[in-house]
């Protein structure tokens, strides 16, 4: 893993800091990341392993759009919802030092949400035959039944996944954070293993349901590995459905903007897959990949950090403006460190979006210009990709404020832009520019991508209402931006030279991406080891070399040293 960029400076004397030292911050973000990096490397495999089973055909495409609908509950119940009402309220009790009251928390969240989920999972599995047709109203016929089929075997992994997120959320207040992280390891290798079992041994839509019940078989893995350290650190945990005690009623009362909020978050979500339908279930298949890459990053650095972060900014104590103080010196390291890592990356998906995509995707059904089309749609989401991130890093502040109700405002906002964006890229822009149909999957993630960066600038300027000017100075933000167009050149000039010694890769005249230049005639992955080195290489040294103070102004390095 790269370094990080220079941390924020110490805040000023007197200024209340969270219980957990500040100096740890950076530790939890990267044993976070350690454990997203983990989880999502075998993501990745599952990704390749599917790919080359299904590629971006019918019923590829129809799983993915399949997997979204019980995702739904999962993101809003479970890791959304538990991180703006649950953590803040269970970690600021831990702070305190009320763990018979936390405990009592803990159980009572525990009980109501699998009350809860219980319920809608039953009502998911009925309806889902409507549930198919309001959000991919593209697909009908067989398409449309086979979506039907896999819905109703996934949505009883809604409520177990539901379950690792309060897991999550108790880890994440005790401070332990690269065990919740890392247990969709066992979900991923479920999966791995039916693709790998079925795969040239039954046809498409007979694997595509059994890769839907390895999903349910990994969901209980998921939950089982985190068991025993969850109830090792809460204690006497004895669920119920009680709403008795003003800590649990404090929970619901943020739990319910909250929802909304998730809900609206997840609906922008949704907004895409609606619009991808019309597409084709190519543009399905090729949306589940592009989530794939595209939330590397996010997940890596924007919920690493916004996640290591979390439990210590609600764990401030003091005056209020002793408290804004101290959530705005965490806020503004945290923003440094994401803007190193998430810059690059857009400026890759722009540059070599190809070249990653197909060093991870392109095997077996998968060919050369579905790789190429999924370039360009990451071109799309490169657009929003640092709005996104940051977002979330805004996000978990007020959520540390016990404030739910100001990020659902501005979701509301970015769902209507992106509803309207994304129906007007799917439906009249290929029209109107005269370009084929397929071309609107790109239109719709940069639309959405546009829609992030109003939500950001929104929750900038609502917070330093709250606690004072914060963020990314100009300055190291052009610095940041400047090295990775210069990482990019550098990854391209790569591209260039290997063709030229082995040749472009053939038959992709005719593919309506095929004014970029084409990939090398060689083995995706091998391509990717010069070009992507060139691009990491030439960024970080230009940081390095920019950076005032170089290396030794990077967290880490005097503790390296005096070793």
């Amino acid at each position: 893993m790269p370094p990080v960029p220079p941390a924020a400076p110490e805040p000023a004397p007197g200024v209340a800091v969270p219980a957990e030292p500040r100096r740890g911050s950076g530790r939890h973000a990267f044993l976070v990341a350690a454990g997203i990096l983990l989880s999502r490397v075998v993501g990745l495999v599952r990704q390749r392993v599917f790919a080359h089973a299904l590629g971006s055909g019918v019923v590829a495409g129809v799983f993915s759009a399949a997997l979204r609908i019980p995702n739904l509950l999962q993101n809003m119940l479970g890791e959304g919802i538990l991180s703006s009402s649950f953590i803040p309220v269970y970690a600021h009790l831990l702070a305190r030092g009320e763990r018979e009251e936390a405990e009592h928390v803990a159980g009572a969240v525990a009980g109501l949400l699998t009350a809860v989920t219980a319920l809608l999972v039953v009502a998911g599995i009925l309806a889902a035959p409507a549930l198919v047709q309001v959000i991919t109203p593209g697909l009908s016929g067989a398409e449309q039944a086979l979506a039907i089929r896999f819905v109703r075997i996934l949505f009883p992994a809604t409520a177990t996944l539901v379950l690792s997120a309060w897991c999550l959320g108790i880890l994440n207040s005790h401070h332990r954070f690269f065990l919740s992280y890392a247990a969709p390891v066992a979900n991923n290798v479920a999966v791995i293993a039916v693709l790998v079992a079925g795969a040239g041994r039954v046809d498409d839509a007979r694997l595509g349901g059994w890769v839907a019940w390895g999903y349910v078989v990994g969901a209980v893995l998921q939950v089982g590995v985190q068991v025993p350290s969850v109830l090792a650190l809460v204690g006497r945990l004895r669920p119920s459905i009680s709403v008795a005690r003003q800590s649990v009623r404090t929970v619901l009362g943020n739990f319910a903007p909250a929802l909304v909020g998730r809900g609206v978050v997840q609906l922008s979500a949704f907004v895409d897959t609606i619009y991808a339908s019309y597409v084709g279930t190519r543009g399905l298949a090729t949306l589940g990949y592009q989530q794939t890459l595209y939330l590397l990053p996010i997940s890596l650095f924007g919920m690493a950090i916004s996640a290591s972060e979390l439990p210590a900014m609600s764990a401030a104590v003091g005056t209020p403006a002793a408290v804004a103080a101290a959530l705005r010196t965490r806020l503004d390291a945290a923003l440094q460190r994401l803007a190193f890592f998430v810059v690059p990356s857009a400026a890759a998906f722009v540059a070599i979006g190809d070249v990653l995509a197909g060093a991870l995707f392109q095997t077996g059904k998968q060919t050369a210009a579905d790789t190429r089309y999924l370039w360009l749609v990451l071109m799309g989401s490169a657009v929003g990709l640092v709005a996104a991130a940051k977002g979330r890093v805004y996000a978990s502040s007020f959520y540390a404020l016990r404030d739910t109700r100001t990020p659902l405002r501005f979701a509301v906002v970015r769902l209507a832009l992106t509803a309207s964006l994304a129906w007007w890229s799917a439906v009249k822009m290929p029209d109107l520019l005269g370009v084929p149909r397929e071309a609107g999957l790109v239109g719709i993630t940069a639309t959405t991508g546009l829609a992030a960066w109003v939500e950001y600038a929104l929750l900038r300027r609502a917070l330093a209402r709250r606690i004072g000017k914060t963020g990314v100075p100009g300055r190291r933000m052009a610095l940041l931006w400047g090295a990775a167009a210069v990482a990019g050149g550098a990854a391209l000039a790569t591209k260039v030279a290997l063709v030229r010694w082995r040749g472009a890769m053939p038959g992709l005249a005719s593919d309506w991406g095929g004014a970029f230049l084409p990939p090398p005639r060689m083995h995706p992955v091998l391509a990717a080891l010069p070009i992507v080195g060139a691009f990491a290489v030439v960024y970080l040294g230009l940081v390095l070399v920019l950076t005032p103070g170089g290396a030794a102004a990077l967290p880490g390095f005097r503790r390296r040293v005096r070793r």
